[in-house]
């Protein structure tokens, strides 16, 4: 039973003061038979839930019963939508206010769901980050937060990959994404809204100039897009390989879902040994040729012809490496 969902339930009957069985389950989107569950929770917790049996009766609250869900500061409020991301809270700076609004949360309710919450709380963890890597230190983050909420643009020193490597521009700051545990800021420049690796930011200071995020803007929308945009543009051509059983069943553990789609997809047999051909998309034949050898021997370039010789030489240059004595 989600102690968050008998929560909702507690504030539905403070905001509304009587509430049928039928529209706490619509509003929560279950079904007639758990809200009652849910009420009847509440009351064995100790909150005073009445019922009011008839046309027009329903449930509602004692009166004078009101949850003591006050006192909050502003940075606490902020970190409401923080409360099960500590790792994210921990890194925008509001570590200490996701911590204060999680005890007066707490207080706020009965004893019998306090030890709900705190169960419900324990058997869950997020942890944002990817295998086989470290979280990225992003020192800046804190003030492009505070750029963010007081709509003020900064300008910023920013490494990026190709030349000039690093460049200044003045941001104007339209949202935060956390992907796969990376921060990355959507900001407006003269040349309209672009992406910043956070970790990238080498120096970055406030300026004296406010801007208004334009009303139209649509965060969740924008970051979809880019991402299309970024698989198109990723993937540059094609390249045909040949797969043994092994191969194929080590595959997603080193490389892109879109190549373990596309074999998926299209994998055709070729003998009786299990071995498949597929063509997958490549970003670069450097980046496919260290791809594929991850797979050693359980996979063969069969084209472009580039590929294939890349994987060769590579191949020869390891073969030489380990026919003679360690140096």
């Amino acid at each position: 039973m989600p102690a968050s969902r008998l929560l909702s339930v507690l504030l539905l009957l403070q905001a509304r003061g009587r509430v049928s069985a039928r529209a706490i389950a619509d509003e929560l989107h279950v079904s007639v038979r758990t809200a009652y569950r849910d009420l009847a929770r509440l009351q064995a917790a100790g909150v005073p839930v009445c019922a009011e049996p008839g046309p027009g009766g329903g449930y509602r609250l004692l009166d004078g019963y009101r949850t003591r869900l006050t006192g909050m500061s502003e940075g606490e409020a902020r970190a409401l939508f923080f409360t099960g991301l500590p790792g994210a809270a921990a890194d925008l700076g509001f570590a200490d206010d996701v911590t204060a609004v999680r005890l007066k949360l707490l207080a706020a309710l009965p004893a019998g769901l306090r030890e709900e919450a705190a169960r419900f709380s324990g058997v869950f963890h997020l942890d944002a980050p990817g295998w086989y890597r470290d979280p990225e230190p992003a020192p800046h983050l804190p003030l492009l937060v505070d750029a963010l909420l007081a709509r003020r643009a900064v300008d910023v020193r920013y490494r990026r990959w190709r030349a000039p490597q690093e460049v200044d521009r003045r941001l104007r700051p339209y949202g935060l994404v956390l992907k796969s545990g990376t921060w990355y800021l959507v900001a407006a420049t003269e040349k309209g809204a672009a992406t910043y690796r956070v970790t990238q930011v080498l120096d970055a200071a406030p300026t004296d100039e406010l801007f208004d995020r334009p009303a139209e803007f649509d965060l969740a929308a924008y970051w979809a897009s880019y991402l299309a945009d970024f698989q198109e543009r990723r993937y540059t051509g094609t390249a045909i390989i040949r797969l043994s059983p092994r191969g194929r069943h080590r595959l997603p553990d080193n490389a892109p879902p879109e190549v373990v789609r596309a074999v998926d997809a299209g994998a055709a047999p070729v003998g009786a040994d299990g071995w498949v051909e597929a063509t997958i998309p490549i970003e670069s034949v450097e980046h496919a040729c260290g791809e594929l050898l991850r797979l050693g021997a359980e996979v063969e370039a069969l084209a472009p012809p580039e590929l294939r010789e890349s994987m060769a030489a590579t191949v020869g240059r390891l073969a030489r490496v380990y026919a003679s004595e360690p140096r």
